[in-house]
């Protein structure tokens, strides 16, 4: 699958800013054993899955850029780290991104998937292993995907340059991409694997598989189905969650969510997943919704991040967050600044929402 370019760009060559970037990040990893480790690991591993590979050939003049990158850390998942490449890195005031399209928004509308999620008795839900991954890039595109690197994560060496095969976190066209590819793959196995195809199609959001079967028996399918069909397009479908225990059992340990691998629903005490970034609390079959105090201090700055920091896309605790947002309202009609302590008069409204919350 090609890079969606506006134009096919002419770029300058920037592989002295990509140097200075690794420079930057050599001094962190060198002060930093832990994230060093982390860093090398993953780096290793897209080189010998054969994502990235040696840059061995000189590319057209023009058509080489350089991405430099750093790591990142899930809030939910502090000891996972994920190397992201900075593809919004400018030089000269161009970037890859500038040059790059989203393409259409394939998306399926967040909210539609969470409704089907709840509409009926046995839940399921998966998860696409490292899905940009999965999706090749056309190989006279791959030298504008190219990166410095040490050989072997050898700090002490030359850094030699790498190109990516695949498409990768960072670039503006990637999500546009890996979705297109994933529902042509479905549309393409739609005669053999119809209740996959239509899961795919209609209820995943990026790479979260979210929805809900009438039977245990439909569940059962649709898992093995979904799985066969993934992986007929080199797809791994897996971290498989059920609120059943026998759709549960059904599935292989290895391809379930860590905390579901050796479940018993019956006796554990680890029952609450994501579904789409909402608290699921399987046991129960509920939303939850958890607010963790903050020092955010009452400003307008402050009550803004903290009435922001309850995700609830489908409004079930709207009714009660009105109260902050009503505070909210007061500020900026007063013209209170950002950082501006809370009007005398809002403050009592404001500590008692909070204490309840």
């Amino acid at each position: 699958m090609p890079l969606s370019f506006k134009e096919r760009p002419h770029l300058p060559d920037n592989k002295h800013m990509a140097t200075v970037r690794l420079e930057n990040l050599k001094g962190k990893l060198t002060k930093d054993p832990k994230y060093k480790e982390q860093y090398v690991k993953f780096m290793s591993e897209v080189i010998e899955k054969g994502d990235a590979e040696e840059a061995l050939s000189e590319a057209k003049e023009g058509e080489k850029w350089f991405i430099p990158h750093h790591g990142i850390y899930h809030p939910q998942k502090p000891d996972k780290l994920r190397v992201v490449f900075d593809a919004s890195a400018k030089y000269k005031g161009s970037s890859l991104n500038d040059h790059l399209l989203s393409g259409p928004d394939l998306l399926n509308n967040l909210n539609g998937v969470l409704f089907r999620f709840r509409r009926h008795q046995v839940a399921l839900l998966c998860d696409i292993e490292k899905m940009f991954h999965q999706f090749h890039v056309y190989e006279g595109d791959r030298d504008y995907l190219r990166f410095l690197w040490w050989k072997n994560g050898n700090l002490n060496t030359e850094p030699q340059e790498f190109r990516m095969k695949v498409h990768l976190f960072g670039a503006t066209s990637s999500p546009g991409c890996a979705n297109y590819g994933l529902k042509h793959l479905a549309k393409e196995n739609e005669a053999l694997f119809p209740l996959a195809s239509e899961f795919i199609m209609k209820d995943f959001y990026v790479d979260d598989g979210v929805t809900s079967t009438a039977t245990i028996k439909e569940a059962i399918q649709l898992a093995t189905e979904a799985q066969t069909l993934c992986a007929s397009g080199g797809l791994r479908l897996h971290k498989f969650v059920s609120n059943n225990q026998t759709v549960l059992e059904s599935i292989p340990p290895s391809e379930r969510a860590t905390p579901m691998k050796d479940c018993d629903l019956a006796f554990n005490d680890s029952k609450l997943e994501r579904a789409l970034g909402i608290h699921w609390h399987i046991d129960s079959d509920t939303f939850r919704f958890r607010f963790r105090p903050n020092d955010q201090p009452a400003t307008r700055r402050g009550i803004l991040s903290t009435v922001a920091s309850l995700y609830d896309p489908l409004g079930f605790v709207s009714p009660f967050i009105l109260t902050g947002k009503r505070v909210l309202q007061e500020t900026c009609k007063q013209g209170t600044g950002w950082d501006d302590p809370l009007p005398t008069e809002l403050r009592p409204v404001w500590d008692s929402w909070k204490g309840d919350l």
